[in-house]
């Protein structure tokens, strides 16, 4: 099967990360076909990998989030030029894969008699992108992958939907290294991944326990002004206390297996982040706010703690850093990433999906 795959994006956030792993596995099925995505990011050389060929096309930038008036604009002129480039690229493909709702609409408007998979990762908020990427999958007939129930809900007027939760490739062993007090927050750094709720959590943290130490891995992606300057924030709020800044990790399980307990303070829109999963893998002990899809992947007090605010994530976190109470957790995320969050689960999941018409 020929296969031309679409990305909104060409840096590995999660969504890039995500079909970067899917690549390889079609090309274990004897698929092939093109990777098209903008500017130079790492997905160009880990499409060219697997043995994919690679365009470039134009898409935004937009503002994250809510768009103002003027992406509104440019994104309806940049969605008639998507459509005629897409048009030719589209030539002798069996099955057009959109990994991102931006390009949706573009693949609308070429009026090609594909099969069409669209794949959502996060929610769009409501409003005219979602509007559009809506009527776009209604009018395609497309079928959507959603990261779990809490996405596929915003689809399921539209058309058909089948929730597959991601998966990861993990370590051979739990690397979690028992009871220190180094806890750590692994991610895009944006208002939605709450590195400014971690730091209000470590200072109260660091209030009770004064020998914690605290580490952020992750760095401001996709070109957005809006995420720097929330960066910046992060970095005035730090000040005083002991957080390292790690940047941009490209190796999850070598950030992982130097903390004791990773925080996810993800905003209410948050889908399913990965770095939970990766933490499963690794066993190391999760705490996480109860937004969006998470509950959906962390069962409380099982394989990892939810909680509803910061002052919550910071009680839980002094009640059980430095003790055994966190072993169990440790134990129980590896065999939930066993069970059901393994990257092969995912690929043949994914793939299946994709071949059935």
């Amino acid at each position: 099967m020929r296969v031309l795959a679409l990305d909104q994006f060409s840096v590995l956030g999660g969504a890039q990360q995500a079909l970067a792993e899917l690549l390889p596995a079609m090309a274990a099925r004897g698929w092939g076909g093109t990777v098209a995505m903008p500017n130079d990011g790492e997905l160009f050389a880990r499409a060219r990998a697997a043995g994919f060929s690679t365009e470039r096309i134009a898409s935004g930038p937009y503002r994250s989030g809510s768009k103002t008036a003027g992406d509104t604009v440019r994104f309806a002129a940049d969605t008639v030029r998507l459509a005629r480039r897409m048009r030719r690229l589209a030539e002798g493909v069996d099955l057009i894969y959109v990994n991102g709702p931006r390009l949706l609409p573009g693949v609308a408007l070429t009026g090609l008699p594909k099969p069409v998979v669209f794949h959502s990762h996060s929610l769009v908020p409501p409003g005219p992108i979602r509007a559009l990427t809506g009527a776009a999958v209604r009018r395609l007939g497309a079928r959507v992958i959603a990261t779990c129930e809490f996405v596929a809900a915003q689809w399921r007027e539209f058309g058909e939907v089948r929730v597959i939760y991601n998966g990861v490739a993990g370590p051979a062993s739990a690397l979690w290294r028992g009871t220190g007090l180094r806890v750590g927050c692994i991610g895009r750094i944006s208002p939605e991944k709450g590195q400014l709720e971690f730091i209000r959590a470590a200072r109260s943290i660091r209030e009770a326990l004064p020998d914690a130490q605290f580490v952020i891995h992750g760095a401001a992606l996709f070109g957005s002004a809006a995420a720097a300057r929330y960066e910046s924030r992060v970095h005035e709020q730090a000040a005083g206390l002991p957080v390292e800044f790690a940047g941009w990790t490209p190796d999850v399980y070598r950030a992982l297996a130097e903390i004791d307990l990773l925080l996810v303070p993800s905003a209410p829109n948050e889908a399913t982040t990965r770095v939970i999963l990766e933490a499963y893998a690794a066993g190391v002990p999760v705490i996480a706010f109860r937004s969006g899809g998470i509950p959906e992947v962390v069962e409380h007090r099982v394989s990892g703690f939810l909680v509803d605010s910061t002052e919550e994530m910071a009680r839980v976190a002094v009640a059980v850093l430095g003790n055994e109470s966190l072993a169990p957790l440790s134990s129980a995320g590896r065999r939930r990433w066993e069970e059901r969050f393994t990257q092969e689960r995912y690929q043949r999941e994914v793939l299946d999906f994709l071949s059935a018409r």
